[in-house]
């Protein structure tokens, strides 16, 4: 007995995993069983889909609904999270923080900074300087370790404390060290930007939460 020759459709081709992952989830999954159920359909019957090649389809199509899923729920966590900073971040307005900069802090007769250094020093030096940039007074601290360190300048010398900065110099042997001048700071408001917290300091202006060195 002779089986008649049968025209078999083409079966459409399943899209890519890629191609799926562009779309929303649930238009995905719908376009995803259309295209099984026709595949299905206009199979040859002489040499029906492999069941491994089934359960690989059907695999992807749940893969790729899983990782869209946990994305929405890692998007939404950080939402949270960011909302949750923003209220400790309120927490800091009026208080004073350490972060990177050479403003001089003049309160009660004394100017008040600080440095970091990367390595040990022989030296350091911390030169008081003036709106114009020019050297008002100069400290010697002398050898120092490795770390953050504050210094207090005698400010009742001078006539006109506004706008004073100062510079950090460091040196081991001949060796000049890298240091990172540190200032005070008051907080006056906080905002978010770029899914980041943001400070609104009193003269460094908006500076990133992740700047500071401490709080006090």
């Amino acid at each position: 007995m002779t089986i008649a020759a049968t025209t078999i459709a083409a079966a459409a081709p399943i899209p890519a995993p890629s191609s799926i992952a562009s779309a929303s989830d649930a238009g995905s999954q719908d376009r995803f069983l259309k295209l099984l159920v026709t595949q299905l359909q206009n199979q040859d019957p002489l040499s029906p889909m492999d069941n491994a090649q089934l359960t690989s389809q059907i695999a992807q199509i749940n893969t790729v609904s899983g990782i869209a899923t946990l994305n929405t729920s890692v998007q939404g966590l950080s939402s949270q999270f960011l909302q949750m900073q923003s209220l400790q971040g309120a927490a800091l307005v009026g208080k004073n923080v350490i972060v990177p900069g050479s403003t001089l802090d003049i309160a009660n007769g004394t100017g008040q900074g600080g440095f970091s250094l990367t390595s040990a020093a022989d030296a350091v030096k911390v030169e008081v300087l003036n709106p114009a940039g020019r050297v008002v007074d100069t400290m010697n601290l002398g050898a120092q370790s490795s770390g953050t360190h504050s210094f207090g300048w005698a400010a009742g010398t001078y006539d006109n404390t506004s706008g004073l900065t100062f510079r950090v110099t460091a040196t081991s042997g001949a060796t000049p060290l890298t240091s990172t001048a540190l200032m005070r700071d008051t907080v006056t408001a906080v905002s978010t930007s770029g899914g980041a917290l943001m400070l609104q300091l009193q003269n460094a202006g908006t500076v990133p939460y992740s700047s500071i060195t401490s709080i006090n």
